[in-house]
């Protein structure tokens, strides 16, 4: 495995992390915990989840993943939480049924850490997340910026100063950004200059060969201002692994199973990782492996986030980290990508 260094801390975070999103939904907890028990064995010491997991969302599991984990942490005893870094995230407006008018504003915070940390079983969170923003931005797939306030619309600098707060008081230990913008992330490092607040040391965004906006104007912030990425969708929601090649409709597929995930399903989608499948094919390459590393090798990447409803996707994943991709296959993709940039944003 190999580790590399969580923004500006002395925090060194597997370059492979473990995605928990189907816990609770495609997995049970027992699965949880044995995918748990195989990615800590091969060097994983980073766990991401959310307040508002499993995917897709709903009132009857929403939480569950966190339990799934605090179990294991409960079944391991408290030797084994030193060993863990532990992420998890506060899901933002439009989630009334986890809080009433649910937004970033600073009680909404400080009850959401309560019960994640309740339902995790822990005394700290290493690395807590803001979801999304709780204002109209370029996020989940959205790229033409439309100017629009909302009431639900929190300063940042509120958001800032009660997780800072949080931070003093041993809650959580660093604070990290999701599905965030350029200017998003500028007005945070700004208010932590200008006011001696807690500073953000991470991104959590989608990232893949079918969607590389994320180097448009936010991989610069990663560089300069060690705000690391931890890309999400590195597979393209499994469009990536070929399973679903030639109009393949595998059973217990999430794309099968949740058709309304349609991000990665488009004509164009499918034809453009068709060229990625074959580049894979002309290199005897695991078109999942070859999608993985090219994240893994992206500079600003500070950890990949990697997801799997089966041990064998989980080996295969994890495995990734064994693969270099040489100089013909990274022109390769390099060709693809300019002839056909960003399908999928």
């Amino acid at each position: 495995m190999q580790y590399r260094q969580l923004g500006q801390t002395d925090v060194k975070v597997s370059l492979i992390c473990l995605g928990t999103m189907t816990w609770g939904e495609q997995n049970s907890e027992q699965d949880a915990h044995q995918q748990i028990d195989y990615a800590l064995d091969a060097g994983v010491n980073f766990i991401d989840t959310a307040e508002m997991y499993a995917v897709p969302t709903k009132p009857e599991t929403q939480g569950l993943t966190e339990q799934y984990i605090g179990t294991w942490l409960a079944s391991k005893g408290k030797g084994k939480r030193d060993k863990v870094i532990l992420a998890t995230k506060i899901a933002s407006t439009g989630m009334d049924y986890i809080r009433p008018d649910s937004n970033l504003r600073a009680g909404q915070i400080v009850e959401a850490v309560e019960k994640s940390l309740k339902r995790l079983q822990t005394d700290y969170i290493d690395l807590y997340q803001l979801h999304w923003p709780s204002r109209s931005a370029n996020f989940f797939g959205k790229l033409g910026y439309q100017y629009a306030r909302s009431e639900k619309e929190v300063p940042i600098e509120e958001t800032l100063r009660a997780c800072d707060k949080l931070i003093q008081d041993g809650k959580i230990r660093h604070l990290g950004l999701s599905n965030e913008t350029a200017w998003g992330v500028a007005e945070f490092l700004r208010c932590s200059r200008e006011f001696g607040l807690a500073r953000v040391v991470s991104i959590q965004n989608p990232y893949n060969l079918l969607n590389r906006t994320f180097e448009i104007g936010l991989a610069e912030f990663s560089d300069r201002e060690a705000v690391g990425l931890l890309a999400y969708s590195p597979l393209a929601m499994g469009q990536l692994t070929g399973k679903y090649r030639h109009g393949a409709k595998p059973d217990n597929a999430r794309l099968v199973l949740f058709p309304r995930l349609a991000r990665y399903t488009t004509p164009l989608a499918t034809k453009t990782s068709e060229r990625y499948l074959q580049l894979a094919d002309d290199h005897g390459l695991s078109p999942t492996q070859m999608a993985l590393a090219y994240v893994n090798s992206r500079p600003f990447v500070t950890s990949n986030i990697i997801g799997a409803t089966t041990m064998d996707q989980l080996r295969e994943n994890i495995g990734s980290i064994d693969l270099v991709l040489n100089e013909e296959v990274v022109k390769g993709i390099e060709q693809i990508h300019l002839s056909q940039s960003n399908p999928c944003p």
